[in-house]
């Protein structure tokens, strides 16, 4: 009886050995997996659509999902009418690397418009002259003090230009964050430099079509729980048109 008691302890020991090591594992491999990949879950809900100097729509709800990993991003993005049922809905996958100061990308923007008379509300439609969708590749460097980017539409529904072939059309945009008065500042300045009708109509060369001012702040609504409210004043030179958004951003 006695050594079986002792052989039973040594098993009792043993089985909390390897149970210990198992939790040790998990609990390793839980931190490593919250430490190397991050999940970004949020929503803005904005007065109207502006973008890159294009009026796209009023009211809406922007929602968006990523994970990433060492630099490497993965987000979805989309935009949804909530006023207007004839607002454009949006479904945008973009694949991004970042290292330091750099970041690469591209962009797969998909639109619920008709092309050539077709609506085409499926999303699995990748005809070379008859699809939504728009496949854009962009570089940039943030400096620290401002941040420059450059982007190119390289296939799908892209603009042409005055030859009435496609315009690779491109948007270069300059952004400078700053603080004043305890509230998050964005000056952004962009620009088409080359002819193309895919920027809210047609540009003949170089033109300015985005000028905004953003200024966000943090609302505290409990202890721990505030939501950003953000205003933007905007500007096409281009087309002469300005805007004034206000927004939020509702992060769980």
């Amino acid at each position: 009886m006695c050594i079986t008691a002792i052989c039973f302890h040594k098993k009792v020991k043993r089985m909390k050995k390897i149970v210990l090591f198992a939790l040790g594992m998990a609990m390793s491999m839980t931190t490593f997996a919250q430490d190397e990949v991050e999940t970004t879950i949020s929503a803005d809900v904005v007065s109207s659509y502006i973008w890159r100097g294009q009026d796209l729509g009023s009211t809406a709800v922007q929602p968006t999902l990523g994970v990433a990993y060492k630099g490497l991003s993965l987000t979805a993005w989309g935009s949804y009418g909530l006023v207007n049922p004839a607002d454009t809905k949006e479904f945008d996958l973009t694949l991004a690397y970042t290292i330091g100061g750099l970041n690469i990308g591209i962009t797969d923007y998909w639109f619920n418009q008709a092309v050539g008379g077709d609506p085409l509300s499926r999303y699995f439609k990748y005809e070379a002259h008859g699809t939504n969708h728009v496949f854009e590749a962009n570089v940039g460097y943030d400096f620290g003090v401002a941040s420059l980017q450059w982007f190119t539409n390289f296939a799908g529904n892209d603009g042409v230009n005055k030859d009435g072939k496609r315009a690779y059309s491109s948007y270069v945009e300059t952004i400078v964050p700053f603080k004043l008065a305890s509230v998050d500042w964005t000056a952004t300045a962009g620009a088409v430099p080359f002819a193309t009708d895919f920027y809210n109509g047609w540009t003949s060369g170089f033109a300015v079509t985005n000028l905004s001012l953003k200024a966000t702040k943090d609302i505290k609504v409990t202890d721990s729980f505030s939501v950003p409210v953000f205003a933007q004043v905007a500007a096409n030179p281009c087309t002469q048109n300005a805007y004034f958004v206000v927004g939020l951003t509702l992060i769980p």
